[in-house]
Order: structure tokens, then sequence, then C-alpha cells
């Protein structure tokens, strides 16, 4: 790969002249700190691009640091904020970001670091789905999307054509799915028909996205403090109902909570199984047998036509320092800016396997011909764009949501044992759920 693949540098080599320097070279570089949570080829991709950016202009140095995990790399960011030592970029999954808007004048919105620097950080360059979870209500984005995700469905063309299914028409509705898992049970002898990983963000997140369901009030949060939990409520319990149903007949098996049923799909006995688009490259290293992609499935009792799935990953946001200067501020714009150029973007996402977060970064990967050879990758892009999206599709702007995700798969495992109802497992997340969202919003405020 060419040191330069990644980024094309119009707005990289504008580095000097936003920085105010009269000559680039005439002077140190501005140096930024970048931590992420990206470990091994992911991390290595990250060390890439920053490279990239650091030969294509003399303005910047940008020198990033593995912090850990996703909570890891926030918690230590917090933490380095309150020490007076915030890094000026870093990288936060996206059931953060309610955690991170909270976090007041410990960061810089991107909107902000627009304005006062002049450096262009257009929200309009983004995919809807995209740049609508990092935004504010009225449109300003707070962070700039980096890599962007969403659940598909990974289909193992073996055990479609055992069964005699047609791997190049997958189930598109959750009646079809049932009877695929039928037949991949019967015909083909998956010991998992169907599974997922994910299941709090898959099954029900996404299922009210793709639904237009409102998951909690107040724009599912994105309205502020004050949202309350409405995830029991009858589409939903049917959802659960119907995995609930699944499961009783051997058709669905649970792989556990987060990424537990990751490995489920690549030992080679699960027939369809719902998990980021992101796993791609993963699957592609350890599935010894062909797979394809497909879209998630949808209800049509609940919603004619699906509407857009809603995105995982993580973005970037900038953070302040006691004595961090102007150009600190415009160097960190300038990095973000050349992050969205379209061939960075399209290089990004061929190379790691996330989707591309521009629209013209999809459309050069269109350009390119990266599409048609390879078909799975488009499958997110399509989904993602898929209808249009509403405050229902943006996602969810909870504080604390990663609890609120363990609570959830934690009732659904009591109803997968038989222990309560769909119902009751999604009343008492709803009760739970609220109780955190309620000891959140103390902490803002206290």
């Amino acid at each position: 790969m060419q040191r330069r693949d990644f980024l094309l540098g119009s707005a990289a080599l504008a580095a000097a002249g936003v920085l105010g320097m009269p000559s680039a070279r005439a002077q140190a570089p501005v140096t930024l700190s970048f931590w992420h949570a990206m470990s091994g080829a992911l991390g290595e991709r990250v060390t890439q691009v920053c490279d990239t950016f650091n030969a294509s202009q003399a303005g910047v140095r940008v020198e990033p640091v593995f912090k850990g995990s996703y909570v890891e790399t926030m918690t230590a960011a917090v933490a380095a904020f309150r020490a007076g030592r915030a890094p000026h970029l870093v990288q936060v999954f996206e059931v953060g970001t309610g955690s991170m808007l909270g976090a007041g004048p410990a960061v810089r919105q991107v909107w902000q670091l627009a304005q006062e620097t002049g450096v262009r950080l257009d929200p309009a360059a983004y995919v809807p789905a995209v740049r609508g979870y990092y935004s504010l209500p009225d449109g300003r984005m707070a962070s700039m999307p980096f890599n962007s995700s969403t659940p598909i469905a990974w289909i193992n063309a073996s055990l479609f054509e055992r069964a005699g299914l047609d791997p190049a028409k997958p189930p598109a509705t959750w009646e079809e799915t049932a009877t695929a898992a039928q037949v991949l049970k019967a015909k083909a002898g998956a010991k998992v028909p169907l599974t997922t990983a994910w299941p709090s963000w898959v099954l029900m997140e996404n299922y009210g996205a793709i639904h237009d369901l409102p998951y909690a009030t107040k724009d599912n949060g994105f309205e502020g403090l004050g949202a309350e939990l409405v995830c029991n409520a009858p589409a939903y319990v049917k959802q659960i109902q119907r995995i609930l149903d699944l499961a009783k007949e051997g058709l669905f098996v649970y792989g556990g909570r987060g990424a537990s049923g990751d490995q489920l799909f690549p030992a080679g006995d699960c027939g369809i199984s719902f998990n980021s688009s992101a796993a791609r490259a993963g699957f592609a290293r350890d599935a010894k047998f062909p797979f394809r992609a497909a879209m998630l499935p949808y209800d049509p009792s609940v919603k004619a036509q699906p509407n857009n799935s809603i995105i995982g990953g993580a973005s970037l946001w900038a953070m302040t320092a006691p004595n961090r200067t102007p150009a600190e501020y415009a160097a960190a714009a300038t990095f973000l800016a050349a992050l969205a150029e379209p061939k960075a973007d399209a290089k990004w996402a061929e190379v790691t396997g996330y989707v591309p977060g521009t629209n013209a970064g999809g459309q050069e990967l269109t350009a390119q011909g990266y599409f048609a050879r390879t078909p799975d990758a488009e499958i997110a892009v399509r989904q993602l764009a898929r209808g249009t999206v509403t405050v229902n599709s943006k996602g969810l702007r909870l504080g604390r949501l990663p609890e609120i995700r363990s609570i959830l798969e934690e009732e659904l495992e009591a109803a997968l044992q038989g222990r309560q109802s769909a119902q009751g497992a999604l009343d008492a997340t709803v009760t739970r759920g609220n109780k955190v969202l309620r000891e959140f919003e103390a902490s803002m405020r206290g």
C-alpha cells in the first residue's frame, strides 16, 4: 500500500495555512495526541492513516496511542481531562455519545471546531444514518464519524445449498427467516439454524429503527435528559416472543451477551447469524465455507416497508485542556477534515470492512468497481440508506446505554430459561433501565 493512498491531501496540504504558519517548514509542527481503541490489524490501519497524513504536510503531526477497549479508552480520556492532560482527539464508541455530550467543557464539538477555526467540517457530506447519530437535534455535528458499521445477516451458503435454499435469495422477512431456519435444521442438519451477536443492538434497537418504533421518549433521548424507555410496547414484546418461540423449537440458539455470539458462525454449523457488517474480515479469515451477506429481516405486519438500520462503531471527539492553543484546535480540525476526503474515506472502508461514512466515499468505491467486486460489502451501505431516517431510526442518545443493554440481555436470558414471559422481560428492562437513566441524569446535574 502506498503511504499516500489514504489521504488525498486537499485538506491536509492546507494545514500550514489553517494554522497561520508563514512557512510550514520554518517551525516545529503542531503535535496532536490521538487516543484510540483499535488493536491488531485495525490498530495498524489507524497508524497508517496517521503516518500518511503526517507525510502529506509539515504543519501537523498526529501521534496515535492505543488505550485499550472502547470503555477503557473513554475512561482514560475522562480521567486525563480531570488531570488537565486530555488528548486532542479520542475515539469513543457510539453508545458513549450521550455521556460525551454530557461532558460539557471537556469537549469541543465538531460544529464549534469548524466555527472557531474556519476549517470546513460539513455534516451534509455524511450519510444521513451516520451523521444523525453524532449530531444534535438541530443538525449540528457533535463528533466526527470514524468507523461505522451496522448489523446485517450473514448466510452460510453451503448449508443453504444443502438445505435446498438459494443463498442468493436470502429471507427478507421474519416469517421467511423462521421458515429458512426450519429447513436448515431439518434438511441440512444445522446445529445453529439462527443466532445473533449483540442481542440488544440487533434484536431490539435495530428492530425499532427498521420498524420506525420509539425505543425511548424524547426522540430516543436526542432531545436531552429526562428520556424514559418504552421498549416494552406490544411490537417489541412480539419480537421477543418470536425469539422465545424460535428458541423453544431449537431454531434460535442464544450465543451470549455482547459479542459472545461471534464465534458461532465461522465454526460452520450456523445457517444465519446476525452480526456487525464489520465482522466480514474476521469471517473471511476464519470461515472455511462460502458465505453471503443479506439485510436484516423485517416484519411487514409492523411496517410495510423497512427503514434504515442504525450504526455501531465510533466517532472522534476533540477534547479540551488548560492552555490548549487555537493552533492545536485548528490542527485537530484539519486532521478531521482530511479523514472526510472521499478517497481517504473510501480507502478506510476498503481496508477495514467498515462502511464509507461519507456519500462521496461510497461513490468513490462504486467508481473504483469495489462494490461490483465485493457485493457483500454494499449490503450494509444499502441497508443504511433504505427508507427515510426518522427520529426513531437515528439511534439512541441515552446515558449509560451499555449498562441498559446488559440489563436487557440479562432479562432476555431469564425469559429464554423459562423464568419469565416476553412481556415480563421487557417490563423489567424498562423499570431497571429507567432507574439507570435517572442515576445518570443525577450525576450530570450534580
